[in-house]
């Protein structure tokens, strides 16, 4: 089985942050994925506690769905990507992220895969700090343009046997 964790924070006021991407992620696969099969399960699962513990979260939802580290994706903002773009990765993220530290401090490694979504739609001439950008609502325009790139992750996932 995979275990697929979307990164965000637990309140109703961060629904539609840049930071909570990760939950955003999972709520469209959960949408999309009743029409589609997949050769194994699948676990959706978003983080109940604040970004800075996420580990705790991961943690917990991998001794629940007794799931391997190989059978981990992790889905999360990531300031160091245009928004629009996106990488999956295997055991490295970017230069800061609270929420990926917190979970290599709780999983006692770096080596899960990584769904690392970019949120940066700075203006180069405004370059709002990081830790108050990403705790900023996506604008609708930037929303439209999600479904779209979560749709092209989903099928990549599958194409790399991620989500066989």
């Amino acid at each position: 089985m995979k275990l697929i964790i979307g990164l965000g924070n637990p309140e109703e006021k961060y629904k539609n942050n840049r930071h909570n991407v990760g939950h955003m992620f999972v709520d469209y696969l959960e949408n999309t994925m009743k029409g589609k099969s997949f050769n194994e399960a699948i676990s959706l699962a978003k983080t109940t506690t604040y970004m800075n513990e996420s580990g705790k979260s991961v943690q917990s939802f991998m001794q629940k769905y007794r799931v391997k580290l190989k059978d981990l994706i992790v889905v999360h903002d990531d300031l160091d990507i245009p928004l629009g773009k996106f990488r999956i990765v295997k055991g490295y993220g970017p230069k800061l992220h609270n929420g990926i530290e917190s979970i290599e401090d709780h999983l006692h490694t770096k080596d899960f895969l990584r769904v690392r979504i970019g949120v940066d739609n700075r203006a180069p001439d405004n370059r709002i700090p990081g830790i108050d950008y990403v705790l900023q609502d996506f604008t609708k325009e930037e929303c439209d343009q999600l479904s779209g790139l979560f749709s092209l992750i989903v099928n990549l996932l599958v194409a790399e046997k991620h989500l066989a």
